[in-house]
């Protein structure tokens, strides 16, 4: 069972609120250069229709910021609204000119001010010289980000911490922790309120620990920020979905997670799809009607994948004013009681013959597969059209 959802405060991206009581929604990035001004409108206008609710553009020198800029001049001519995110690393001058822009700038706390590379042994001078050179950077950014009312997200990354960090707090999620501490420390000083929070790794048992003690953490502060959730660089393929939905379905069933996006190495469109699947599957988000089906097995005396494949195939991508749940089951043995919260339920006969439920009662009884499956397309649309 889903816990109740953590008490975050909103955080307005353009439009879309993230945080308090809002739908989790879901977010991408584009994978071509910003300076490919017609590849990103074409893309970011394939993820909104495909669900993308906020998108991220890469942001690594000032001529960015300038076809970022036009980018989002020509979505918004063409009345596709989406918040449009900045993503900047290394370079506190970029990310400022990102604030003119953008609805919300990413920044990585551990490359903000900090080089990746150098010492990796410091003193305790040392140690504090690099947090004043960070804090000074980040006042700039945090009061003109202020200024201008616009949204920042602060970027954990396990691959990416400072060394600095490294070399006190270990590799891990103290460490990730710590990082986005100092940060937090600064926006209080200037009092700057409107963050988002990632804490984000490759290793799936390494994101849930960190997100768990990073939120553990902000519980005991009274800082009810909104944490955004990812496994990053997760890969593609099968592997890929089964790591992100076990990190990001691990803390939504927490009730940690206000936003997310899945990280595929694939196409961004094709992250729409396994998003909206981890936010109905945790119960966390509907997207309209959910199939639930059984293995089958010898007590099976129907085609039920083809019969699923021809309802997923007519009304998967219905949506409606609530959700839909149909369970096509194999025979009578638990397929009635799997089934019982389901809408309509198809049960095989041992003759072959299907026969429909709703709410538990039979409304149709050994009939073949083209019937049954042209019935329950019929009135599974007349009760998303409300009628």
């Amino acid at each position: 069972m889903i816990a109740r959802r953590r008490q975050t405060k909103e955080v307005a991206v353009g439009h879309v609120v993230i945080g308090g009581s809002n739908d989790i929604s879901i977010q991408s990035m584009t994978n071509i250069p910003t300076k490919n001004v017609e590849g990103n409108v074409r893309q970011i206008c394939e993820l909104f229709e495909g669900g993308c609710e906020i998108v991220r553009l890469a942001v690594t020198n000032l001529e960015d910021v300038k076809f970022f800029a036009e980018i989002r001049k020509i979505l918004r001519a063409n009345d596709i609204p989406i918040p449009m995110v900045a993503d900047v690393h290394f370079s506190p001058a970029i990310a400022l000119n990102c604030l003119e822009v953008a609805d919300k700038v990413r920044i990585n706390a551990g490359n903000f001010s900090d080089k990746l590379l150098g010492p990796q042994s410091f003193s305790d001078d040392e140690f504090l010289l690099g947090k004043d050179k960070l804090q000074k950077s980040l006042g700039k950014f945090f009061r003109r980000a202020k200024d201008l009312k616009k949204s920042v997200r602060i970027g954990i990354n396990h691959g990416s911490l400072a060394p600095r960090m490294v070399y006190k707090f270990g590799h891990g999620d103290v460490a990730m922790w710590e990082s986005a501490r100092e940060c937090l420390e600064v926006a209080r000083e200037v009092q700057f309120e409107d963050i988002v929070l990632s804490f984000k790794t490759s290793g799936v048992k390494e994101m849930i620990a960190a997100n768990r003690l990073a939120c553990s953490k902000l519980d005991e502060m009274g800082s009810y920020y909104p944490i955004h959730l990812g496994v990053t660089e997760s890969g593609n393929g099968d592997y890929a979905r089964i790591k992100s939905a076990m990190g990001i379905g691990c803390l939504l069933m927490d009730g940690i997670g206000d936003t997310l996006r899945v990280s595929l190495t694939e196409d961004p469109i094709r992250e729409m799809e396994v998003a909206k699947n981890i936010l109905q599957g945790c119960g966390a988000r509907c997207y309209g009607i959910e199939f639930i089906a059984c293995p089958s097995c010898g007590r099976t005396s129907y085609d039920i994948q083809s019969v699923l494949e021809e309802l997923k195939s007519h009304l998967g991508k219905q949506t409606g004013s609530r959700n839909l749940k149909i369970a096509v089951m194999g025979c009578m043995v638990n397929g009635l009681g799997e089934a019982g919260d389901a809408d309509f339920a198809i049960i095989g006969s041992p003759n072959g013959t299907l026969s429909l439920y709703q709410n538990r009662n039979c409304i149709l009884k050994n009939v073949s597969r083209k019937e049954i499956c042209k019935n329950l397309t019929k009135i599974c649309q007349l009760k998303l059209d409300g009628t």
